[in-house]
Protein backbone atom coordinates (compact mmCIF):
# COMPACT_ATOMS: atom_id res chain seq x y z
CA UNK A 1 0.00 0.00 0.00
CA UNK A 2 1.18 3.54 -0.73
CA UNK A 3 1.09 6.32 1.81
CA UNK A 4 -2.22 7.55 1.04
CA UNK A 5 -3.92 4.47 1.50
CA UNK A 6 -3.98 3.71 -2.51
CA UNK A 7 -2.62 0.73 -4.29
CA UNK A 8 0.50 2.13 -6.05
CA UNK A 9 0.86 0.67 -9.25
CA UNK A 10 3.87 -1.96 -10.23
CA UNK A 11 6.29 -1.27 -12.16
CA UNK A 12 5.60 -4.01 -15.41
CA UNK A 13 7.40 -4.31 -18.74
CA UNK A 14 3.34 -3.38 -20.88
CA UNK A 15 5.03 -5.61 -23.56
CA UNK A 16 6.40 -8.44 -21.45
CA UNK A 17 5.27 -12.00 -22.83
CA UNK A 18 4.02 -13.29 -19.46
CA UNK A 19 0.46 -11.79 -18.69
CA UNK A 20 -0.61 -14.02 -16.22
CA UNK A 21 -1.11 -10.73 -13.94
CA UNK A 22 -2.38 -7.39 -15.19
CA UNK A 23 0.36 -4.98 -16.56
CA UNK A 24 0.39 -1.61 -16.57
CA UNK A 25 0.06 0.41 -20.54
CA UNK A 26 1.34 4.06 -21.37
CA UNK A 27 -0.99 6.31 -20.16
CA UNK A 28 -1.68 4.21 -17.02
CA UNK A 29 -4.81 2.02 -18.77
CA UNK A 30 -4.38 -2.05 -17.67
CA UNK A 31 -4.12 -4.80 -20.00
CA UNK A 32 -6.38 -7.70 -19.14
CA UNK A 33 -5.05 -11.56 -17.98
CA UNK A 34 -5.27 -13.80 -20.78
CA UNK A 35 -8.42 -15.61 -21.52
CA UNK A 36 -8.35 -18.11 -23.99
CA UNK A 37 -11.47 -19.39 -25.51
CA UNK A 38 -11.53 -23.38 -23.70
CA UNK A 39 -13.68 -25.12 -26.25
CA UNK A 40 -11.78 -27.87 -28.53
CA UNK A 41 -13.11 -27.98 -31.74
CA UNK A 42 -12.66 -31.54 -33.84
CA UNK A 43 -11.44 -30.77 -37.30
CA UNK A 44 -10.94 -33.50 -39.48
CA UNK A 45 -7.02 -33.71 -41.12
CA UNK A 46 -9.50 -33.15 -44.61
CA UNK A 47 -12.77 -32.35 -46.19
CA UNK A 48 -14.25 -32.94 -49.08
CA UNK A 49 -17.40 -32.00 -51.02
CA UNK A 50 -21.01 -32.47 -49.66
CA UNK A 51 -23.06 -33.09 -52.92
CA UNK A 52 -26.16 -34.77 -52.83
CA UNK A 53 -26.27 -35.27 -49.26
CA UNK A 54 -22.96 -37.58 -49.30
CA UNK A 55 -19.60 -36.45 -48.70
CA UNK A 56 -16.76 -36.78 -50.92
CA UNK A 57 -13.11 -37.00 -50.38
CA UNK A 58 -10.11 -34.24 -51.25
CA UNK A 59 -9.18 -35.29 -54.32
CA UNK A 60 -5.73 -34.35 -56.57
CA UNK A 61 -5.41 -30.51 -56.40
CA UNK A 62 -6.50 -30.16 -52.75
CA UNK A 63 -5.43 -27.63 -50.18
CA UNK A 64 -4.47 -26.43 -47.11
CA UNK A 65 -6.98 -23.62 -45.40
CA UNK A 66 -4.82 -21.63 -42.41
CA UNK A 67 -4.89 -20.20 -39.63
CA UNK A 68 -4.22 -17.01 -40.04
CA UNK A 69 -3.46 -15.96 -35.92
CA UNK A 70 -0.61 -18.99 -36.22
CA UNK A 71 -0.10 -19.43 -39.75
CA UNK A 72 -0.79 -23.43 -38.90
CA UNK A 73 -2.61 -25.57 -41.51
CA UNK A 74 -6.25 -26.79 -40.33
CA UNK A 75 -7.46 -28.93 -42.61
CA UNK A 76 -6.88 -30.17 -46.70
CA UNK A 77 -9.51 -29.08 -48.39
CA UNK A 78 -10.97 -30.39 -51.74
CA UNK A 79 -10.15 -27.84 -55.08
CA UNK A 80 -13.54 -28.43 -57.00
CA UNK A 81 -13.66 -28.75 -60.24
CA UNK A 82 -16.01 -28.02 -63.12
CA UNK A 83 -17.23 -31.90 -62.56
CA UNK A 84 -17.75 -31.49 -59.06
CA UNK A 85 -19.64 -28.26 -59.82
CA UNK A 86 -21.82 -30.04 -62.68
CA UNK A 87 -22.70 -33.03 -59.91
CA UNK A 88 -23.94 -30.47 -57.18
CA UNK A 89 -25.81 -28.67 -59.83
CA UNK A 90 -27.44 -31.91 -60.75
CA UNK A 91 -27.92 -33.30 -57.54
CA UNK A 92 -29.60 -29.81 -56.08
CA UNK A 93 -31.94 -30.29 -59.78
CA UNK A 94 -33.23 -33.69 -58.59
CA UNK A 95 -33.91 -32.62 -55.32
CA UNK A 96 -36.17 -29.54 -56.67
CA UNK A 97 -39.25 -31.06 -57.01
CA UNK A 98 -39.51 -32.46 -54.07
CA UNK A 99 -38.34 -29.62 -52.14
CA UNK A 100 -40.27 -27.30 -53.37
CA UNK A 101 -43.64 -29.54 -53.59
CA UNK A 102 -42.88 -30.40 -49.58
CA UNK A 103 -45.68 -28.74 -47.71
CA UNK A 104 -44.50 -25.02 -47.23
CA UNK A 105 -44.59 -25.51 -43.00
CA UNK A 106 -42.97 -28.45 -43.29
CA UNK A 107 -39.81 -27.08 -45.23
CA UNK A 108 -39.93 -24.13 -42.34
CA UNK A 109 -39.88 -27.06 -39.85
CA UNK A 110 -36.26 -28.38 -41.14
CA UNK A 111 -35.08 -24.70 -41.28
CA UNK A 112 -36.52 -24.20 -38.02
CA UNK A 113 -34.28 -27.09 -36.92
CA UNK A 114 -31.54 -25.84 -38.05
CA UNK A 115 -31.46 -22.85 -36.03
CA UNK A 116 -32.19 -24.86 -33.03
CA UNK A 117 -29.22 -26.64 -34.24
CA UNK A 118 -26.71 -23.74 -34.85
CA UNK A 119 -27.66 -22.32 -31.35
CA UNK A 120 -26.77 -25.68 -29.44
CA UNK A 121 -23.81 -26.02 -31.16
CA UNK A 122 -22.89 -22.32 -31.00
CA UNK A 123 -19.57 -22.20 -29.38
CA UNK A 124 -18.40 -24.38 -31.63
CA UNK A 125 -19.49 -22.69 -34.91
CA UNK A 126 -17.69 -19.61 -32.89
CA UNK A 127 -14.43 -20.86 -32.51
CA UNK A 128 -14.24 -22.88 -35.51
CA UNK A 129 -14.91 -19.25 -37.31
CA UNK A 130 -12.40 -17.78 -35.66
CA UNK A 131 -9.60 -20.14 -35.79
CA UNK A 132 -10.38 -19.99 -39.62
CA UNK A 133 -10.75 -16.53 -40.59
CA UNK A 134 -9.03 -14.60 -37.45
CA UNK A 135 -11.73 -12.55 -36.49
CA UNK A 136 -11.69 -11.90 -32.99
CA UNK A 137 -14.10 -14.93 -30.87
CA UNK A 138 -16.31 -12.50 -29.12
CA UNK A 139 -17.43 -11.47 -32.73
CA UNK A 140 -17.67 -14.71 -33.77
CA UNK A 141 -19.51 -15.90 -30.50
CA UNK A 142 -21.46 -12.43 -30.18
CA UNK A 143 -22.75 -11.37 -33.88
CA UNK A 144 -22.12 -14.10 -36.64
CA UNK A 145 -22.93 -17.34 -34.76
CA UNK A 146 -26.08 -15.49 -32.98
CA UNK A 147 -27.28 -13.71 -36.46
CA UNK A 148 -27.23 -16.77 -38.48
CA UNK A 149 -29.46 -18.76 -36.36
CA UNK A 150 -31.65 -15.35 -36.76
CA UNK A 151 -31.34 -15.61 -40.24
CA UNK A 152 -32.90 -19.13 -40.49
CA UNK A 153 -35.37 -18.65 -37.50
CA UNK A 154 -36.95 -15.85 -39.44
CA UNK A 155 -36.97 -17.19 -43.14
CA UNK A 156 -38.53 -20.26 -41.07
CA UNK A 157 -41.16 -17.83 -40.37
CA UNK A 158 -41.62 -17.03 -43.82
CA UNK A 159 -42.00 -20.09 -45.57
CA UNK A 160 -45.80 -20.63 -45.54
CA UNK A 161 -46.10 -16.83 -45.76
CA UNK A 162 -44.92 -16.42 -49.13
CA UNK A 163 -48.47 -15.76 -50.67
CA UNK A 164 -49.03 -12.33 -48.12
CA UNK A 165 -45.78 -11.52 -48.74
CA UNK A 166 -46.66 -11.38 -52.58
CA UNK A 167 -50.50 -10.02 -52.98
CA UNK A 168 -52.28 -10.84 -56.19
CA UNK A 169 -49.26 -12.92 -56.87
CA UNK A 170 -48.60 -17.05 -56.96
CA UNK A 171 -45.09 -17.03 -55.57
CA UNK A 172 -43.16 -20.12 -56.81
CA UNK A 173 -39.37 -21.13 -56.08
CA UNK A 174 -36.91 -19.97 -59.43
CA UNK A 175 -35.22 -23.33 -59.03
CA UNK A 176 -31.39 -24.09 -58.54
CA UNK A 177 -29.28 -21.46 -56.89
CA UNK A 178 -25.72 -21.12 -57.07
CA UNK A 179 -23.98 -19.41 -54.03
CA UNK A 180 -20.53 -17.41 -53.90
CA UNK A 181 -20.11 -16.05 -50.18
CA UNK A 182 -16.62 -14.09 -49.01
CA UNK A 183 -14.30 -14.71 -46.22
CA UNK A 184 -15.49 -11.77 -43.53
CA UNK A 185 -18.56 -13.30 -42.39
CA UNK A 186 -18.66 -17.15 -43.95
CA UNK A 187 -21.11 -18.32 -41.85
CA UNK A 188 -23.56 -15.22 -41.91
CA UNK A 189 -23.22 -14.84 -45.22
CA UNK A 190 -23.69 -19.05 -45.56
CA UNK A 191 -27.21 -17.89 -43.98
CA UNK A 192 -27.66 -14.81 -45.63
CA UNK A 193 -28.05 -16.67 -48.93
CA UNK A 194 -29.01 -20.15 -47.85
CA UNK A 195 -32.07 -18.50 -45.56
CA UNK A 196 -33.93 -17.37 -48.00
CA UNK A 197 -33.56 -19.66 -50.90
CA UNK A 198 -34.29 -22.43 -49.32
CA UNK A 199 -37.22 -21.41 -47.54
CA UNK A 200 -38.65 -19.96 -51.03
CA UNK A 201 -38.28 -23.97 -52.25
CA UNK A 202 -35.10 -23.52 -54.11
CA UNK A 203 -32.37 -26.03 -53.90
CA UNK A 204 -28.90 -24.27 -53.56
CA UNK A 205 -24.96 -25.15 -54.93
CA UNK A 206 -23.05 -22.92 -52.13
CA UNK A 207 -19.21 -22.27 -52.26
CA UNK A 208 -17.20 -20.98 -49.54
CA UNK A 209 -14.13 -18.74 -49.89
CA UNK A 210 -11.52 -20.70 -50.10
CA UNK A 211 -10.10 -19.48 -47.23
CA UNK A 212 -12.61 -19.89 -44.75
CA UNK A 213 -14.22 -22.96 -45.96
CA UNK A 214 -14.78 -24.63 -42.53
CA UNK A 215 -17.82 -23.03 -41.11
CA UNK A 216 -19.72 -23.76 -44.46
CA UNK A 217 -18.78 -27.28 -44.20
CA UNK A 218 -20.34 -27.63 -40.65
CA UNK A 219 -23.27 -26.37 -41.53
CA UNK A 220 -23.36 -29.32 -44.00
CA UNK A 221 -23.12 -31.38 -41.49
CA UNK A 222 -25.63 -30.06 -39.16
CA UNK A 223 -28.06 -29.66 -42.40
CA UNK A 224 -27.54 -33.65 -42.83
CA UNK A 225 -28.32 -34.14 -38.85
CA UNK A 226 -31.31 -32.23 -39.30
CA UNK A 227 -32.33 -34.23 -41.99
CA UNK A 228 -33.28 -32.05 -44.64
CA UNK A 229 -33.74 -34.71 -47.91
CA UNK A 230 -30.13 -34.93 -50.07
CA UNK A 231 -29.61 -32.22 -52.49
CA UNK A 232 -31.49 -29.11 -51.17
CA UNK A 233 -28.09 -28.02 -49.63
CA UNK A 234 -24.28 -29.23 -52.10
CA UNK A 235 -21.42 -27.70 -50.83
CA UNK A 236 -18.38 -27.24 -53.23
CA UNK A 237 -14.98 -26.01 -52.00
CA UNK A 238 -12.37 -24.27 -53.92
CA UNK A 239 -10.82 -21.34 -55.59
CA UNK A 240 -12.15 -18.69 -57.93
CA UNK A 241 -12.44 -21.34 -61.00
CA UNK A 242 -14.80 -23.45 -58.69
CA UNK A 243 -16.75 -20.20 -58.17
CA UNK A 244 -16.31 -19.51 -61.91
CA UNK A 245 -17.90 -22.38 -62.53
CA UNK A 246 -20.86 -22.02 -60.95
CA UNK A 247 -21.78 -18.69 -62.11
CA UNK A 248 -21.23 -20.08 -65.62
CA UNK A 249 -23.65 -23.48 -65.48
CA UNK A 250 -26.28 -23.50 -67.39
CA UNK A 251 -28.23 -25.59 -65.13
CA UNK A 252 -28.41 -22.82 -62.13
CA UNK A 253 -31.06 -20.18 -62.23
CA UNK A 254 -30.33 -17.92 -59.75
CA UNK A 255 -26.64 -16.63 -58.78
CA UNK A 256 -25.88 -14.46 -55.91
CA UNK A 257 -22.65 -13.43 -55.40
CA UNK A 258 -20.94 -11.11 -51.73
CA UNK A 259 -17.14 -10.12 -52.85
CA UNK A 260 -15.58 -7.33 -54.42
CA UNK A 261 -16.51 -5.14 -57.16
CA UNK A 262 -14.11 -6.08 -59.52
CA UNK A 263 -15.69 -10.02 -59.64
CA UNK A 264 -18.98 -8.72 -59.29
CA UNK A 265 -18.43 -7.06 -63.09
CA UNK A 266 -17.91 -10.36 -64.40
CA UNK A 267 -20.32 -12.55 -62.85
CA UNK A 268 -22.74 -9.91 -64.25
CA UNK A 269 -21.02 -10.05 -67.69
CA UNK A 270 -21.18 -13.76 -67.64
CA UNK A 271 -24.50 -14.31 -66.19
CA UNK A 272 -26.38 -11.42 -68.52
CA UNK A 273 -25.14 -13.38 -71.37
CA UNK A 274 -27.29 -16.50 -70.28
CA UNK A 275 -30.56 -14.82 -68.92
CA UNK A 276 -29.84 -15.86 -64.80
CA UNK A 277 -31.25 -14.40 -62.31
CA UNK A 278 -28.22 -12.33 -60.31
CA UNK A 279 -27.76 -10.46 -57.01
CA UNK A 280 -25.04 -8.77 -55.74
CA UNK A 281 -23.81 -7.31 -52.92
CA UNK A 282 -19.92 -5.93 -53.61
CA UNK A 283 -17.47 -3.50 -52.27
CA UNK A 284 -17.81 -0.29 -50.33
CA UNK A 285 -16.33 3.27 -48.86
CA UNK A 286 -18.75 4.09 -46.37
CA UNK A 287 -18.80 7.14 -44.64
CA UNK A 288 -19.38 8.16 -40.98
CA UNK A 289 -20.63 11.79 -40.84
CA UNK A 290 -20.20 13.23 -37.22
CA UNK A 291 -22.08 16.35 -36.54
CA UNK A 292 -20.60 19.29 -33.78
CA UNK A 293 -24.30 18.53 -32.18
CA UNK A 294 -23.17 14.84 -31.95
CA UNK A 295 -22.22 12.95 -28.56
CA UNK A 296 -18.97 12.38 -29.32
CA UNK A 297 -17.66 9.91 -26.88
CA UNK A 298 -20.88 8.19 -28.41
CA UNK A 299 -19.57 9.22 -32.06
CA UNK A 300 -15.70 7.86 -31.86
CA UNK A 301 -17.02 4.38 -29.98
CA UNK A 302 -19.20 3.69 -33.00
CA UNK A 303 -16.70 4.82 -35.47
CA UNK A 304 -14.32 2.29 -34.01
CA UNK A 305 -16.64 -0.27 -33.60
CA UNK A 306 -17.40 -0.05 -37.11
CA UNK A 307 -13.85 -0.11 -38.96
CA UNK A 308 -11.63 -1.82 -35.75
CA UNK A 309 -13.18 -4.45 -34.27
CA UNK A 310 -13.86 -6.62 -37.20
CA UNK A 311 -10.27 -5.72 -38.54
CA UNK A 312 -12.00 -3.46 -41.32
CA UNK A 313 -12.91 -6.70 -43.27
CA UNK A 314 -16.22 -5.80 -43.48
CA UNK A 315 -17.83 -4.29 -47.28
CA UNK A 316 -19.84 -1.44 -45.15
CA UNK A 317 -17.10 -0.60 -42.70
CA UNK A 318 -16.76 3.22 -42.24
CA UNK A 319 -13.58 3.88 -44.03
CA UNK A 320 -14.30 7.43 -44.36
CA UNK A 321 -14.92 10.07 -41.36
CA UNK A 322 -16.12 13.32 -42.20
CA UNK A 323 -15.95 15.12 -39.21
CA UNK A 324 -17.47 18.61 -38.81
CA UNK A 325 -14.52 21.21 -39.13
CA UNK A 326 -15.25 22.90 -35.33
CA UNK A 327 -14.99 19.13 -33.70
CA UNK A 328 -12.43 18.16 -36.11
CA UNK A 329 -9.08 18.51 -33.36
CA UNK A 330 -10.87 16.92 -30.56
CA UNK A 331 -12.40 13.87 -32.39
CA UNK A 332 -8.92 13.03 -33.55
CA UNK A 333 -7.61 13.17 -29.93
CA UNK A 334 -10.11 11.16 -28.95
CA UNK A 335 -9.59 9.17 -31.90
CA UNK A 336 -5.80 8.53 -30.42
CA UNK A 337 -6.48 8.00 -26.99
CA UNK A 338 -9.30 4.97 -28.30
CA UNK A 339 -7.24 4.21 -30.73
CA UNK A 340 -4.51 3.16 -28.01
CA UNK A 341 -6.75 1.06 -26.26
CA UNK A 342 -7.11 -1.16 -28.45
CA UNK A 343 -6.07 -5.10 -27.75
CA UNK A 344 -4.79 -6.26 -30.88
CA UNK A 345 -3.98 -10.22 -30.54
CA UNK A 346 -4.76 -13.62 -30.18
CA UNK A 347 -8.41 -14.12 -31.65
CA UNK A 348 -9.32 -16.32 -29.25
CA UNK A 349 -8.33 -14.49 -26.68
CA UNK A 350 -11.83 -12.66 -25.16
CA UNK A 351 -10.45 -9.46 -24.62
CA UNK A 352 -8.85 -9.23 -28.48
CA UNK A 353 -10.45 -5.97 -29.19
CA UNK A 354 -8.43 -6.78 -33.09
CA UNK A 355 -7.51 -9.70 -34.39
CA UNK A 356 -5.64 -11.09 -37.11
CA UNK A 357 -6.32 -10.58 -41.00
CA UNK A 358 -7.82 -13.33 -43.18
CA UNK A 359 -4.63 -14.32 -45.12
CA UNK A 360 -1.12 -13.02 -46.38
CA UNK A 361 -2.18 -11.46 -49.74
CA UNK A 362 -4.65 -9.19 -47.52
CA UNK A 363 -2.37 -8.32 -45.19
CA UNK A 364 0.04 -7.72 -48.01
CA UNK A 365 -2.66 -4.98 -49.58
CA UNK A 366 -3.60 -3.44 -46.36
CA UNK A 367 0.01 -2.47 -46.11
CA UNK A 368 0.13 -1.08 -49.39
CA UNK A 369 -2.52 1.16 -49.01
CA UNK A 370 -0.73 2.25 -45.55
CA UNK A 371 2.22 3.14 -48.10
CA UNK A 372 0.64 4.71 -50.21
CA UNK A 373 -1.10 7.19 -47.72
CA UNK A 374 2.21 8.30 -46.32
CA UNK A 375 3.84 9.29 -49.59
CA UNK A 376 0.63 11.16 -50.92
CA UNK A 377 1.14 13.41 -47.51
CA UNK A 378 -1.80 12.05 -45.04
CA UNK A 379 -0.95 12.51 -41.70
CA UNK A 380 -0.33 8.36 -40.11
CA UNK A 381 -1.96 8.05 -36.58
CA UNK A 382 -1.15 4.29 -34.99
CA UNK A 383 -1.74 2.75 -31.74
CA UNK A 384 1.58 2.75 -30.99
CA UNK A 385 2.16 1.51 -27.73
CA UNK A 386 0.11 -2.34 -29.10
CA UNK A 387 2.73 -5.08 -29.54
CA UNK A 388 2.24 -6.93 -32.65
CA UNK A 389 2.47 -11.33 -32.00
CA UNK A 390 5.81 -12.28 -33.85
CA UNK A 391 3.53 -14.98 -36.22
CA UNK A 392 0.22 -14.95 -37.68
CA UNK A 393 -0.87 -11.76 -40.10
CA UNK A 394 -1.27 -9.00 -38.00
CA UNK A 395 -1.73 -4.95 -38.73
CA UNK A 396 -1.79 -2.80 -36.38
CA UNK A 397 -4.80 -0.52 -36.44
CA UNK A 398 -4.23 3.26 -38.04
CA UNK A 399 -6.10 6.49 -39.05
CA UNK A 400 -5.07 9.01 -41.25
CA UNK A 401 -5.58 12.89 -41.04
CA UNK A 402 -5.41 15.59 -43.37
CA UNK A 403 -6.71 13.11 -46.25
CA UNK A 404 -7.44 15.01 -49.27
CA UNK A 405 -10.36 14.03 -51.40
CA UNK A 406 -7.90 12.76 -54.15
CA UNK A 407 -5.86 10.76 -51.80
CA UNK A 408 -5.89 6.71 -52.76
CA UNK A 409 -7.00 5.66 -49.37
CA UNK A 410 -10.09 8.08 -49.26
CA UNK A 411 -10.94 6.57 -52.65
CA UNK A 412 -10.45 2.76 -53.24
CA UNK A 413 -11.36 -0.14 -50.57
CA UNK A 414 -8.90 -1.11 -48.57
CA UNK A 415 -10.70 -4.03 -46.43
CA UNK A 416 -8.21 -3.57 -43.61
CA UNK A 417 -8.39 -1.88 -40.17
CA UNK A 418 -7.26 1.75 -41.92
CA UNK A 419 -9.23 4.55 -41.55
CA UNK A 420 -9.02 8.29 -43.43
CA UNK A 421 -10.74 11.13 -41.65
CA UNK A 422 -11.24 14.18 -43.68
CA UNK A 423 -13.27 17.79 -42.62
CA UNK A 424 -16.60 19.75 -43.54
CA UNK A 425 -18.16 22.69 -42.73
CA UNK A 426 -22.17 22.66 -43.91
CA UNK A 427 -24.50 20.27 -43.78
CA UNK A 428 -24.52 20.51 -47.94
CA UNK A 429 -20.61 19.57 -47.77
CA UNK A 430 -21.15 16.39 -46.04
CA UNK A 431 -23.36 15.23 -47.80
CA UNK A 432 -21.49 15.97 -51.62
CA UNK A 433 -18.18 14.81 -50.07
CA UNK A 434 -20.34 11.67 -48.41
CA UNK A 435 -21.72 10.81 -51.83
CA UNK A 436 -18.23 11.25 -53.98
CA UNK A 437 -17.75 8.07 -54.24
CA UNK A 438 -18.28 4.90 -56.70
CA UNK A 439 -19.53 2.74 -54.24
CA UNK A 440 -23.45 3.00 -52.22
CA UNK A 441 -23.86 0.47 -49.77
CA UNK A 442 -23.65 2.17 -46.20
CA UNK A 443 -23.39 4.92 -43.84
CA UNK A 444 -23.80 6.18 -40.72
CA UNK A 445 -24.78 10.04 -39.46
CA UNK A 446 -24.07 10.98 -35.98
CA UNK A 447 -26.26 13.74 -34.49
CA UNK A 448 -28.20 14.42 -31.68
CA UNK A 449 -31.03 16.59 -34.10
CA UNK A 450 -33.59 14.20 -35.33
CA UNK A 451 -34.38 16.64 -38.08
CA UNK A 452 -30.87 16.45 -38.98
CA UNK A 453 -31.12 13.01 -39.35
CA UNK A 454 -34.12 12.22 -41.50
CA UNK A 455 -32.59 15.19 -43.66
CA UNK A 456 -29.02 13.85 -44.08
CA UNK A 457 -30.22 10.01 -44.17
CA UNK A 458 -32.78 11.18 -47.52
CA UNK A 459 -29.76 12.78 -49.26
CA UNK A 460 -27.12 9.78 -48.34
CA UNK A 461 -26.81 7.55 -51.84
CA UNK A 462 -26.15 4.29 -49.52
CA UNK A 463 -28.61 1.13 -49.18
CA UNK A 464 -28.11 1.03 -45.68
CA UNK A 465 -28.04 4.25 -43.22
CA UNK A 466 -27.52 3.86 -40.06
CA UNK A 467 -27.95 6.94 -36.90
CA UNK A 468 -26.57 6.99 -33.80
CA UNK A 469 -25.05 3.79 -34.30
CA UNK A 470 -23.13 1.62 -37.07
CA UNK A 471 -23.20 -2.26 -37.97
CA UNK A 472 -26.47 -2.69 -36.62
CA UNK A 473 -28.23 -5.92 -38.28
CA UNK A 474 -31.32 -7.78 -37.95
CA UNK A 475 -32.72 -10.78 -40.48
CA UNK A 476 -35.89 -8.69 -40.63
CA UNK A 477 -34.07 -5.44 -42.64
CA UNK A 478 -32.93 -5.29 -46.01
CA UNK A 479 -29.05 -4.82 -46.64
CA UNK A 480 -27.61 -4.26 -49.48
CA UNK A 481 -25.96 -1.80 -51.91
CA UNK A 482 -26.40 1.06 -54.84
CA UNK A 483 -23.89 1.90 -57.51
CA UNK A 484 -20.69 -0.63 -57.77
CA UNK A 485 -21.96 -1.91 -54.60
CA UNK A 486 -24.64 -4.06 -56.01
CA UNK A 487 -27.63 -4.74 -56.32
CA UNK A 488 -30.42 -6.42 -54.93
CA UNK A 489 -31.27 -7.35 -51.30
CA UNK A 490 -30.69 -9.38 -48.46
CA UNK A 491 -32.90 -9.57 -45.58
CA UNK A 492 -36.56 -8.62 -44.59
CA UNK A 493 -39.20 -8.79 -47.21
CA UNK A 494 -37.64 -7.54 -49.79
CA UNK A 495 -34.60 -10.20 -50.08
CA UNK A 496 -37.29 -12.62 -50.59
CA UNK A 497 -38.24 -11.51 -53.95
CA UNK A 498 -34.47 -12.50 -55.75
CA UNK A 499 -36.07 -15.87 -54.48
CA UNK A 500 -39.32 -16.42 -56.61
CA UNK A 501 -41.18 -16.10 -59.41
CA UNK A 502 -44.69 -14.18 -58.96
CA UNK A 503 -46.83 -15.78 -61.46
CA UNK A 504 -50.40 -13.72 -62.23
CA UNK A 505 -53.53 -15.48 -61.15
CA UNK A 506 -55.93 -17.34 -64.00
CA UNK A 507 -58.01 -14.11 -64.88
CA UNK A 508 -56.19 -11.02 -64.07
CA UNK A 509 -54.08 -9.42 -66.59
CA UNK A 510 -51.49 -7.73 -64.33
Amino acid sequence: MGTNGRHSAPTVDPLATDRSVASARPGGRWDYAPAPETVKVVVKPSYGHYIGGKWSRAGAGAFATINPATEEPLAIVAQGTEKDVDQAVRAAAKALPAWSGLPARERAKFLFRVARRIQERAREFAVLETMDSGKPIKESRDVDVPLAAAHFFYHAGWADKLAYAFPGRTPRPVGVCGQVIPWNFPLLMAAWKLAPALACGNTCVLKPAETTPLTALRLAEVFDECGVPPGVLNVVTGDGRTGAAIVSHPGVDKVAFTGSTEVGKKIAAAVAARGARLSLELGGKSPHIIFEDASLDQAVEGVIAGIYFNQGEVCCAGSRLFVQESILTEVITRLERRLATLRVGDPMDKNTDVGAINSRDQLDRVSHYVSLGREEGATYHEASATSLPTRGFYCRPCFFSNVQPSHTIAREEIFGPVLSVMSFRTPEEAVTRANNSPYGLAAGIWTDKGSKVFDIAGKLKAGVVWCNTYNKFDPASPFGGYKESGFGREGGLQGLRAYVRLDVPTGRTH
